[in-house]
């Protein structure tokens, strides 16, 4: 019996569509760890933000999404919510069979599942694979979850390369499912991190409500997790509000009303809006800055307190 070549010694080659935060991630660590061709597409190649980051990473930056496509072996789409479903019509008229197109975008299983339709028996296969944590620090290392049939060869490959993937079954939409329903949760306190201590630091009464809560949730630390909570609002709002309204498409289709969700995104967007870089050090103290950044945005017009 031949014995298996280990994926190290033949290391896939690799494209990816949009590469923005999540693609820069993937890309770095997978280069370190062992993969030599990367190729990319990104309708912004033109702007420094991913021009440069490419030339640095050693990753080819294609005119065209046919070019980045050609010889690669898997595929990963990491563009907008809005455009995945269109980023993933647009590479199935160009992959053939043996190609793998790995779809991390943040949408719903709906979604997913739409985008999975694309590809027929001779467009590659399409894998459903979910991102469960920020991309920093551990970049490719950040644990996923894949579903589709492709699954098991995607996760024998890669973990040679370091990416920590569990399977989530072969039905496509089962990654994201979960990703999707975590994150009601997830950037849900984010929103109420920020609404309750916001209004508490109005009110004079932030000591009173952290040693209330204190007790309420005993071992949770509120005066770390409240300022990284903002601070993750203020750095990545908008995308975090696009994502937010897929997973309140993705209540809507699990038969549930998503109003808590719906604020979530109007508070995730809000504040990813102004435009704030603060840092989690600063602890509650952040809370004055984002105070003043957003009496300024509501009294020059750039947006209503209602979005």
């Amino acid at each position: 019996m031949r014995q298996a070549i280990p994926a190290r010694a033949n290391p896939p080659r690799l494209c990816f569509i949009g590469f923005g935060e999540a693609g820069q991630a993937f890309a770095r660590g997978l280069r370190e760890a062992g993969i030599a061709e990367i190729a990319a597409f990104d309708i912004a190649g033109d702007e420094a933000r991913v021009r440069e980051p490419a030339q640095k990473l050693g990753v080819r930056l294609a005119a065209s999404l046919g070019e980045a496509l050609a010889g690669a072996d898997f595929v990963f789409s990491a563009v907008t919510a809005a455009s995945s479903v269109e980023a993933a019509r647009q590479a199935a008229a160009h992959l053939a069979a043996g190609q793998v197109f790995v779809d991390v975008n943040s949408v719903s299983p709906g979604r997913k599942r739409e985008a999975a339709a694309l590809f027929g028996r001779d467009d590659g296969d399409y894998l459903d694979l979910a991102i469960m944590a920020p991309v920093h620090p551990k970049r490719h290392a950040t644990p996923c979850l894949v579903a589709g049939e492709a699954g098991p060869r995607f996760i024998e490959i890669f973990s040679d390369f370091g990416m920590s993937l569990s399977p989530a079954g072969p039905e496509i939409g089962a990654a994201t499912i979960v990703k999707m329903v975590r994150s009601v949760m997830v950037k849900g306190l984010e929103a109420l991190s920020y609404e309750c201590f916001m209004a508490a630091h109005r009110a004079g009464v932030e000591e009173t409500i952290l040693a209330s809560l204190a007790r309420s949730y005993p071992g949770f630390d509120w005066p770390v997790a409240v300022p990284y909570n903002v601070s993750r609002m203020l750095q990545h709002g908008v995308r975090r509000a696009a994502e937010m309204r897929e997973v309140a498409l993705t209540l809507r289709e699990l038969g549930l009303d998503p109003a808590v969700t719906e604020g979530v995104v109007a508070q995730q967007e809000r504040l990813g809006r102004l435009g704030l870089r603060l840092e989690p050090e600063m602890g509650m103290a952040m809370l004055d800055e984002v105070d003043t950044a957003l009496a300024a945005a509501e009294s020059d017009g750039r947006y209503s307190q209602k979005l």
